[in-house]
């Protein structure tokens, strides 16, 4: 009895930690374990009422930054073309923060205890962030494509322009505009 206590405790976890594999429907993301809707769903809805980023804002964010990875990394580069070495930058978990970024943003917040591997941390980071975004270079806050470059590029990079000439960055933020728009319509069909 205790063994299978074990091993559907494990299961339970193991499903969990896992993204979801529906990404491309954010009723679906919601809906794919059990409990997401609420807490998942709460946390999105909690995070836009306290900084004005609507969902759909949210989640085409950590959609294009991690895919709902709670473990995501950048790729580690090539030491002599062919040995794993450093990865190119700290940024981990759902939100793919940087380390320097998350430590701001926990001293700012008095958020000492959450975690970029935890998915309503990260989704309070990402709206924290994008607020930040509204006041520093005064983006819309509805505004995707906008608010993706800036999380992208860094408040400093989005305010010299530097999305004007980095193809890699506008195209990430078309990619966050484009499912973001998606997943509003996919909220009013399912009534979230």
């Amino acid at each position: 009895m205790q063994r299978a206590l074990f091993i559907v405790a494990l299961l339970m976890l193991g499903s969990c930690a896992t993204a979801p594999t529906r990404i491309n429907d954010v009723c679906a993301v919601f809906d794919q374990r059990d409990g997401w809707f609420n807490s998942w769903h709460g946390a999105a809805k909690s995070t836009e009422r306290e900084f004005g980023v609507p969902v759909p804002i949210l989640m085409a964010t950590v959609y294009t930054e991690s895919g709902f990875n709670a473990r995501a990394k950048p790729p580690r580069t090539k030491l002599l073309g062919f040995i794993p070495w450093k990865r190119a930058s700290t940024a981990f978990g759902y939100s793919q923060a940087l380390d320097g970024t998350w430590t701001r943003y926990q001293s700012e917040t008095g958020r000492w205890y959450a975690r970029r591997n935890d998915f309503g941390d990260a989704i309070h980071f990402i709206g924290w962030y994008h607020a930040k975004s509204h006041q520093v270079n005064g983006i819309a806050l509805n505004d995707t494509y906008n608010l993706y470059l800036a999380y992208y590029l860094g408040h400093g990079g989005y305010s010299k322009g530097l999305g004007r000439t980095n193809a890699q960055a506008q195209q990430a933020a078309r990619r966050a505009a484009n499912m973001a728009m998606k997943y509003a319509a996919q909220m009013q069909a399912c009534g979230r």
